[in-house]
């Protein structure tokens, strides 16, 4: 008995080799908080498909720019140092750029229109496009909610831009709004914001409510001007390595998947927004409610989407959307 259970340990221990490479270890990264729906949800994610593979499949998720500030992160799809992101259309836009028609200021009414965005064939059209382009796979679409100006003066009108000197993300999309208000877009990576406002290299930034809150913003700036001058939103990306390697059943799982954690982040996102108006004026925080009408007139009078190498077909599909 002693003998049989002995060969029996050996048999194990000469298989565990094989055991181990069954499973692939995966990196999933992204630049925002671990506090954010967007971390909580990747985790999900990455715990539900280690659950649903048998474990043929374990997926670390680095928040907070551990593996690099989002052009790095985008870059690491092709480097092979990650796998899996979140990451903004804007940068994707350096391979595609029609991808980031959806941060052109004001193409959307509201969450419920990003929404409709992510399950139609026009987001559909616009992925395959950057996946040949780039070889990578975008899976989902996540809402990241209203950008809003956060600023330590008043911006309660489209004239209160001129001459403001305001972060933007390292990536032309997001210059179009600054730009037509005759403010001054400055490009300053996310993880280096709120220093760049505590120390008045910039005047302003502009970032969802959740994000606002998450960064911690608003401990150095005094007004935020609720402009909702974009909607926007974040795509989940497969490596294209990655991809190619899964099985068709295993493709679809991973797509079931991110597609719930990415329905399911933007939905905590947009219940967050309804509340945190009251939150920052709790915090001491003067918010401002402008005229959108106003500003949006003034944007598209000064930009169109042909400028920043968007198509008007694209534009007009989205702004159609119900």
């Amino acid at each position: 008995m002693k003998r049989s259970l002995r060969v029996f340990a050996l048999a194990l221990l000469a298989l565990s080799p094989l055991f181990a490479q069954a499973q692939t270890k995966l990196k999933w990264a992204h630049v925002y908080e671990a506090g954010e729906p967007y971390h909580k949800w990747s985790v999900w994610a990455a715990g539900e498909i280690e659950k649903r593979s048998s474990g043929r499949y374990h997926i670390d998720v680095y928040p907070a720019s551990q593996l690099g500030k989002e052009s790095d992160i985008n870059q690491g799809l092709t480097l092979g140092t990650v796998d899996i992101i979140l990451g903004g259309s804007s940068f994707q836009a350096r391979d595609y750029a029609p991808l980031a028609v959806t941060y052109f200021p004001f193409i959307f009414r509201d969450p419920a229109q990003v929404f409709a965005y992510a399950k139609s064939p026009i987001y559909r059209n616009l992925a395959d496009g950057y996946e040949k382009a780039s070889g990578n796979h975008i899976v989902a679409l996540t809402y990241y909610g209203a950008r809003h100006v956060t600023s330590n003066k008043p911006v309660a009108k489209p004239e209160d831009m001129k001459g403001l000197k305001i972060r933007v993300p390292d990536a032309p999309a997001y210059i179009a709004f600054p730009k037509a208000l005759g403010a001054n877009p400055t490009p300053i990576a996310f993880a280096e914001v709120y220093l760049a406002l505590q120390n008045g290299t910039v005047d302003a930034q502009e970032n969802p409510l959740p994000t606002i809150r998450a960064k911690k913003f608003y401990e150095v700036q005094k007004y935020i001007s609720l402009t909702g001058h974009i909607y926007d939103s974040l795509n989940t990306i497969v490596s294209g390595s990655l991809w190619k390697r899964l099985s068709d059943a295993d493709k679809q799982m991973f797509s079931d998947v991110m597609q719930q954690a990415a329905e399911s982040a933007g939905k905590e996102i947009a219940e967050q927004e309804k509340t945190l108006v009251d939150w920052f004026k709790q915090q001491g925080v003067q918010v401002l409610t402008v005229d959108r009408d106003a500003f949006r007139a003034v944007v598209l009078k000064n930009a169109k989407p042909e400028d920043f190498s968007y198509r008007r077909a694209d534009y007009d599909a989205i702004q159609a959307l119900k």
